[in-house]
């Protein structure tokens, strides 16, 4: 078996036990002795802070909405790995387990062990876990504690999500000197500029007519999706048909809803941004390698090319030498001649020696040399 096969024989073996660990004990576990019941009181509040106009309370409750169901099927096409999933967002990262099994998915380290136990200090030693290892990575956690997760404060849980997001996803984002939001940003202007009726500048108003996720499909796999036909007046159909696409061929959950981008004035940001960023990942490791078996045609042709010169240099330094050996005995001959014409006739041959080896074969093996012997490297 080699190397790379037990590697994932391991990795394999690993997750399985850890799922299989972190399902026992959340199963184990009974849900009636964990909370606080003034803290359950609390949850059946708005979880939206009042706002001042009532036109701000709709819109955050949209938002809210919005990245609870993008942010859960960006959880569980990680979790999925794992042999898990969450139902819902609000609930199944209360008790820490699948927080920190996420967290091993996605990093593909090894947290600590959870705490076994049925109280609730117990599940928010285990959340607690979950956020030391984030910060860990070099996130700072603002006002989001163990006990708001614990609690199911919705707020708190998705702001917890979004950073692991932003962290793992989106900070390794790098397109030539930028990085994270605005390395993600000039990826897509470079990658849907050539199509009519795309213009990225933000990840809100940019995406509402669908032309720009479809444009991103089109430009990787234009197999897939027909640009020319899109309408710039059926923006829920363009979004239908990008996420169907992305699910069906590219393993992309579909993470939003066509109709909540097209009526929101101004789609959530977040959201948007997760699930571009899926568009990113999915494409960038295509890219990687056909950049890399790029790199190889490029160094075979270099090989292939020092390999005709070194052939070319043999075939002339040959044919140097075998005039040489030749010219020589012909050079030695000094025996004076005794007429006029002979004389001339020895002149012209001189001339001709000068003219044909020295002209044209020396120089032209050395410069055959020169060109084997010179590095050359793929650009």
């Amino acid at each position: 078996m080699s190397a790379v096969e037990n590697q994932y024989t391991t990795y394999t073996t690993y997750m399985t036990s850890t799922t299989e660990e972190y399902m026992t004990q959340e199963n184990e576990w009974d849900r009636d002795l964990l909370l606080d019941p003034a803290w359950e009181k609390q949850q059946l509040k708005t979880s939206v802070p009042p706002q001042s106009h009532p036109l701000s309370v709709s819109l955050a409750r949209i938002h809210c909405q919005i990245q609870i169901r993008t942010f859960s099927a960006w959880c569980n096409s990680h979790l999925r790995k794992a042999g898990t999933q969450i139902e819902n967002i609000e609930e199944d990262f209360r008790n820490g387990l699948k927080l920190m099994l996420l967290l091993e998915v996605i990093s593909g380290e090894r947290l600590p062990r959870p705490d076994r136990g049925k109280m609730r200090f117990h599940k928010i030693a285990n959340v607690n876990k979950a956020l030391e290892f984030i910060c860990s990575k070099g996130v700072k956690l603002v006002s989001i504690g163990a006990e708001e997760i614990v609690d199911g404060n919705v707020k708190m849980t998705l702001g917890m999500i979004w950073t692991i997001i932003l962290r793992f996803a989106i900070q390794g984002i790098s397109v030539e000197e930028t990085s994270a939001k605005d390395g993600l940003l000039l990826w897509c202007q470079r990658k849907t500029a050539p199509y009519r009726n795309v213009n990225v500048q933000n990840f809100h108003i940019s995406w509402k007519d669908g032309l720009a996720l479809c444009a991103l499909i089109h430009r990787h796999r234009p197999d897939l999706i027909d640009y020319n036909k899109l309408r710039k007046d059926d923006p829920i159909g363009n979004l239908n048909t990008a996420f169907e696409v992305a699910e069906k061929f590219l393993d992309i959950p579909r993470m939003l809803d066509a109709e909540d981008i097209v009526n929101t004035h101004k789609p959530d940001e977040k959201a948007i941004m997760t699930y571009v960023s899926c568009f990113y990942h999915a494409f960038a490791g295509a890219e990687q390698a056909e950049t890399a078996a790029n790199r190889i045609c490029r160094v075979l042709a270099v090989n292939q090319e020092n390999e005709r010169l070194m052939q070319e240099y043999e075939k002339l330094a040959s044919e140097l030498l075998e005039w040489i050996r030749r010219t020589v005995p012909w050079l030695e001959n000094r025996v004076a001649e005794q007429s006029m014409g002979a004389m001339q006739r020895r002149l012209e041959d001189f001339r001709d020696y000068r003219r044909v080896p020295t002209g044209r074969r020396a120089p032209r093996t050395s410069a055959s040399w020169r060109s084997a012997s010179t590095p050359c490297r793929p650009s």
